[in-house]
């Protein structure tokens, strides 16, 4: 499941073509949401350095608990 950091992971869903990032999603901690999580699809992300971004707003990478697939499989799961 774990293969390298979240921020590689995301960068070969989004980048290599034989990925379609609208079949992923990031969990991420979200004080306040429904559980204290939120769901982003990979499609609405744009990655940067030491954060991502969603719309106007920027999410450092330490609060992705984890990458999903569509089928429910997790790709990746933060340690912990």
């Amino acid at each position: 499941m774990r293969k390298g950091s979240v921020k590689e992971v995301l960068a070969k869903i989004k980048y290599d073509p034989r990925e379609r990032e609208e079949n992923y999603h990031i969990i991420i901690a979200h004080r306040g949401a429904y559980g204290d999580v939120k769901k982003i699809p990979v499609g609405m992300i744009e990655l940067g350095r030491g954060y991502f971004f969603v719309g106007e707003a920027q999410i450092p990478y330490h609060r992705i608990l984890r990458v999903v697939r569509r089928d429910g499989k997790v790709i990746w799961k933060k340690r912990g």
